[in-house]
């Protein structure tokens, strides 16, 4: 597909210039974690079975990360371009209509990936931020971090696909992104959550990303099999959705 190069070339041009998704995917996930970092250390907690705030704050702000490309700039990207008729003149070009869908995920991918160097860099340089513990802890974590991501974007690619407009998008995306970030663990600890609260988180996806990740980076107490079941019970359902009820147009 010699054309989706200049289609990621352009779309990688036009994300720098918008502002949002560029500080919420880089920015604010490391303004976060030297918020509390700066507040708690990274100091062992009997809270935390004797890991730091910031060591447990990573792997979760890693989920900040992939729920904003995800739930916010792809399907974004995609009604924006809906709306404007941009994707209804793509398909009277003889380029395939998909090589458009593949370089928004491709550039949303690659501003996912910026996003979690930049954090795990700040943790570690600002605050001590202990790393996987070996090979395979690593490679865990990066395969959950896909998995996450994975997840995240097909929600992304309901929300586009059932948004009627633009406008409608922004709110669906919304009363999506932010529960997922505030109630899954992500930006606050789940230890310190009531009762009913926890049974509330249980119902969002990104819990399952958020416990994941923990256990893959910490290797931590969590029911792997579960995570695993729900996140790709996610990606198959939610893709499996957005294919059937996407419109160009």
């Amino acid at each position: 597909m010699p054309v989706l190069w200049p289609i990621v070339r352009f779309e990688w041009r036009r994300m720098r210039r918008n502002f949002a998704p560029v500080f919420f995917a880089l920015a604010f996930p490391v303004l976060m974690l030297c918020m509390f970092g700066g507040i708690y250390g990274n100091e062992p907690s009997a809270q935390f079975d004797g890991r730091g705030t910031v060591d447990m704050s990573v792997p979760a702000y890693l989920v900040l990360v992939v729920a904003v490309t995800g739930l916010m700039s792809f399907p974004l990207g995609l009604a924006e371009y809906r709306d404007r008729k941009v994707l209804k003149r793509f398909r009277a070009t003889p380029v395939d209509a998909s090589a458009f869908l593949v370089a928004q995920g491709l550039v949303n991918l690659a501003l996912t990936l910026l996003g979690a160097l930049l954090l795990v860099a700040a943790g570690y340089l600002f605050f001590g931020l202990h790393l996987p513990a070996t090979p395979g802890a690593a490679a865990a974590t990066a395969g959950a971090l896909v998995l996450c991501a994975l997840a995240m974007y097909a929600l992304g690619g309901v929300v586009a696909a059932v948004a009627r407009s633009e406008r409608a998008a922004v709110a669906i995306a919304n009363l999506v992104y932010f529960p997922m970030i505030f109630l899954s663990g992500a930006t606050i600890p789940l230890q310190i959550f009531p009762d009913a609260m926890k049974t509330v988180s249980a119902a969002l996806p990104a819990t399952y990303a958020v416990e994941l990740l923990q256990h893959a980076w910490l290797d931590g107490a969590a029911d792997v099999a579960l995570d695993l079941g729900v996140l790709a019970g996610v990606v198959v359902l939610g893709t499996a959705a957005a294919a059937r009820l996407f419109r160009w147009e």
